[in-house]
Order: structure tokens, then sequence, then C-alpha cells
């Protein structure tokens, strides 16, 4: 659980980073590509993106040693990240209630790291890894749609791909068995990871900047963590410590919904815009409604 949420703590961070950038990117013409590459100029997208090479690190060390179940619930907790984060660095104020959110997410973990157990033994099935592979693909056609998906439910929907696209990597982590270059060339996970990451992000970038961020952030939180622990569950053998199937299954409710609580801090404070002379100038920070 420790690499979990170390990696909670480097994507909690940069998602601060990238959210003020890919709203600074909104101006200009081009689609969904056109996005992202002038998002990826900006020093804070950059910075953003190192912090999630690096929890993506944390991540597969964790999922190389607790379930999938406990490693998504972590990563979840990221927005508590976010949450700490904004209030210590970007002056932005949480309330009575969002404090209890922290908490109760902080809760939902100790209760996981107390009831999961080692990874599961199984490799899964054969079409597991092609089935990856075609997710993968679906949420990289939403991403490059995103503009052309109506307005109502597009935030939601494109907050869903960035969640499906990240819990592909997830388990596509836990069926690479080999990292002998003759088999990851011949491994469709493989190519789901690599797919799946990518589209994840494209997606994730089209909904800061198009929607609610905090609808998105929550559809976020479901597709990352709901199907990455059924397929870990039914699939490759993960399980909980003996008689505490109860206290993984509530950890794992608690925690996710202590992080859907949170969602609106998927969102970066707005940057405050010149003050006009004689008049000053307060922090100020967008809710994502």
């Amino acid at each position: 659980m420790v690499c979990a949420l170390g990696a909670a703590v480097c994507f909690g961070t940069a998602t601060v980073l990238q959210a003020m950038a890919a709203r600074a990117a909104g101006t200009g013409g081009g689609g969904e590509a056109a996005l992202f590459l002038r998002a990826v100029r900006q020093w804070r997208y950059l910075a953003g993106l190192a912090l999630d090479g690096l929890g993506f690190l944390f991540q597969v060390a964790a999922l190389r040693s607790v379930p999938i179940y406990a490693v998504g619930a972590a990563l979840a907790s990221s927005l508590a990240v976010t949450a700490v984060v904004a209030a210590r660095l970007l002056r932005v104020r949480l309330s009575g209630s969002e404090w209890g959110a922290v908490a109760v997410v902080c809760a939902g973990l100790a209760m996981l790291g107390v009831a999961s157990g080692t990874e599961g033994d199984r490799s899964g099935p054969a079409w597991l890894g092609y089935a990856m592979l075609a997710v993968a693909v679906a949420v990289l056609l939403i991403g490059l749609g995103g503009g052309l998906l109506p307005e109502r439910g597009r935030a939601l929907l494109l907050g869903l791909g960035a969640g499906f696209g990240f819990g592909v990597v997830e388990v596509a982590v836990r069926l690479i068995d080999s990292l002998a270059p003759s088999d990851l060339v011949a491994d469709p996970a493989v190519y789901a990871l690599l797919l799946g990451g990518g589209a994840a992000f494209l997606s994730l970038t089209s909904a800061l900047q198009r929607g609610s961020v905090t609808t998105a952030t929550a559809g976020l939180v479901i597709g990352e963590t709901i199907g990455p622990a059924l397929v870990g569950v039914v699939w490759l053998g993960d399980r909980t410590r003996e008689g505490l199937a109860w206290l993984a299954v509530l950890g794992f409710l608690v925690g996710v919904a202590g992080a859907l609580a949170l969602a609106r801090f998927g969102e970066a404070p707005q940057e405050p815009a010149p003050a006009e002379p004689g008049i000053s100038q307060g922090s100020s920070r967008r809710t994502g409604a």
C-alpha cells in the first residue's frame, strides 16, 4: 500500500497543474489533438506529466504486490491529496464537510490496508488482453471525438472514458508476465497499456477543458476503480485476508465515496485575472459547476 499511496500523492499534485494548463490551452482552433498539443507546451502540464510518470512507477510496483481493488481505491484518494495541496499552496478554503471527506478517504484506505491480501496468482484468460486492447481503442475514439459529443453528458462520458483508460493500464500491468522483448512484442496487453494510457490522457485533457470538471472527475473515479477491481477479483484471483472480505468491501466503498465527495478538486483554482486600477484582487477558484 505504500507504493499505491506514493502514486496517489504524485497523481493528486499533478491534477492541479494539468487542469490549469488544460484551461489555459482552451483558446485556439483545431480538434482534441490540437488542444492536447497546446497543453503539453506549457510548463505546468509538463511538470504534471513528470509527476504522473513517477506516480506510474509507484503504481506498477503496487500492482505487483497488492490487489487491483486496493490500488484503485488508493489512486482515487489522489483527490484528497489534490484537496490538501489546493488548500496549502493555492489558498483554496476547504469546508468542514470537505475536510470530513478527506478523513473518510483515509479511513477507507486504512480498512483496505488491513483487509487486503496479496495480489492474485492467476494470469487471466487468453482473451482478456485483447479485451483490454478493444477498450483502449474505444477510449481513444471517445477522446478524439470529444468535441462532437452532445454538451449534455459530455463531461461525464469523457471522464468515464479516461477512467476506463487508466483502468486498462491497471489490468494490463498485471497481465504482462514476461519482459523479454520477443514476448512483449507479441503481448496484446502491452499495446493495451500504451494505447489505454495515451487515450486516457487525451480524454482527461478534453474533459478538463470542455465541461464540468466535477462531473468529469466523478466519472474518472468510477471508471478507474470499479471495473478493474471486478476484473482482478473475477479473473486474476485477487482476494482478501481470511475472514476480512467484508472489511475490504467496506473500505473500498468508503474510500471511493469520499473521493467522489471531493470530485471538484479534479479542477484547479482559476488563476486570478489582472486587477483593474483601484480594485484589490482576491483569490478565486472554479467550482466545476
